[in-house]
This record gives structure tokens, sequence and C-alpha cells, in this order.
């Protein structure tokens, strides 16, 4: 009988900004691939709360928790339920993003108008939101000296760079950079740290673009493959990070984005 390389072993994940879009689509790909447990991490109560029991439908444990991602205070006491509840935080899926909680912080107008909330906004989620959730489950994974994984869904605006998503960009690109400096330091603890990167995927955030017919055909023509990402195109790649499969991977981004840009 051939072995499922996917097959996460038992293994606790958490997801992030998993109560919709490519947060909902990871948290289920990686209960049904044989997770141990997984927190099912979003702002709003509800959102998590309805994925959590997507996935115990799947037959795999999962807690919702309601925090913000930016609040490293709520960040630690969210991954300390975790260890008690399901167990310790073995796969980090840092996926929240875009414009944080409160996207009314963002104003639509060039970054050197806007106002430091505004900026605020990106880098809180994008970028402090990984440093503190990594933060919060490394130790634990060094103390356990079973490997982890790490795992941060970025934006090929951080790649790329992307006009008038400067902040944005800023935020990403230096979650990658993060992300190659601490797969660096954990290597000698068999804890990976990698990157996805995506272009336009279906998701709530973007549905008023990817649903206009007229600009979607315009977007599009920027993409060698002519269609938009699905969260299912994104969570594949999450969960080949997540197994076993990739143990010998750390530091890289891959981008998941239908040919919009190319790397070597």
């Amino acid at each position: 009988m051939s072995q499922d390389i996917l097959d996460l072993k038992g293994r606790v994940a958490l997801v992030t900004g998993a109560g919709q879009g490519v947060g909902r689509q990871t948290a289920l790909h990686l209960g049904g691939h044989g997770a141990g447990g997984v927190v099912v991490n979003d702002v709003v109560l509800d959102r998590a709360e309805a994925v959590a029991k997507e996935v115990e439908a799947l037959g795999c444990r999962a807690l919702p928790v309601a925090a913000d991602v930016t609040d490293r205070d709520a960040v630690n006491e969210m991954v300390g339920r975790a260890a008690a509840e399901l167990g310790p935080v073995d796969i980090l899926v840092n996926n929240a993003g875009n414009m944080g909680a409160d996207p009314t912080q963002v104003e639509r107008k060039p970054f050197w108008e806007a106002s430091r909330e505004s900026w605020d906004a990106f880098i809180g989620v994008n970028l402090y939101g990984v440093l503190n959730c990594s933060s919060a489950v490394i130790p634990g994974m060094i103390e356990r000296g079973a490997g982890g994984r790490l795992i941060t869904v970025i934006s090929d605006a951080g790649r790329v760079g992307e006009p008038n998503l400067e902040i944005y960009s800023a935020a990403k690109a230096g979650a990658a950079g993060f992300t190659r400096a601490v797969a660096r330091s954990l290597g000698r603890h068999q804890i990976t740290a990698n990157c996805v990167a995506i272009a336009t995927t279906r998701t709530p955030a973007v549905a008023a673009m990817t649903e206009n017919e007229e600009l979607a055909k315009r977007v599009l023509k920027n993409y060698t493959i002519r269609r938009f990402g699905e969260p299912s195109d994104v969570a594949n790649m999450v969960l080949f990070l997540a197994s076993d499969a990739s143990a010998w991977i750390t530091g890289q981004t891959y981008p998941v984005n239908g040919g919009f840009s190319f790397s070597m």
C-alpha cells in the first residue's frame, strides 16, 4: 500500500484569518489530511465557528478562536488555548492579511498623502501579525524537538511591487524577509519556514473585481493562465509545505499566481 506523503500525522495546525477565503480552504485541507486538530482563527467569531464545524465534519478536531493577530497578548492567549484544548501547535499558517480587522482605516489615496493609521492597517496584520504568531509558537517547537512548520501567505505585490499598494507591498516583502531569516535560525531544530506568494484569488475581499466581467477580462490579460486563482490552489501548496514531503525545503517563496509573474 502506498503511503500518503501529504499526511500530517496528527500534528496540530493554527491557521490565521481562516474564517473565509484562502484561510478557510487551508483549514479544510489540513483537517482533511491527517491533522490532529486545527485552530481556526478569525477576527469574527461567527466565521471561525462556522469553519470549525466544517473541519469537524471531516473528522478532525477544531478550535475556533476570535483574536486579532496584531495584538501580541491576544495571540499568546490563543496559542495557550490551543495547547490546552488540542495540543501544542506544530504547523503555523500565517494567512491573515489584506487590510486587517478594520479596513475603514485604509485611505484610498497615494501613500505619501495617507495617514500613519492607514499605513499601520497594512503593516500591522501583514508584518506584525506574522511576527506575533511566529514568536508565540516557535519556543514550543524548539522545546519539543519534533520540528515544525512556519508557512506565511504573502502576495506577488511583495515580490514584484504593486502600484497604489506600496505599504502593502512593503509589509508582504518584510514578511518574506523575516521568513528567510528565521529559516536560517531554526533549521538546526528541523523547523522549516517558507512563504506562498499569491496573485488575484477568488475570495470575498476581491469579489467585486472578479465578478465584474469587463474588469476581470482586463486584469486577466496579465496572467499566463487566464483564470483567477481558487482558494484550493493556494491550500494545495500550503498542505505540501506543512507535510513531510517538504522536509528539506526552507527559506523559500513559492509563487502560486497563474503566471502573473515569473521567478527563477
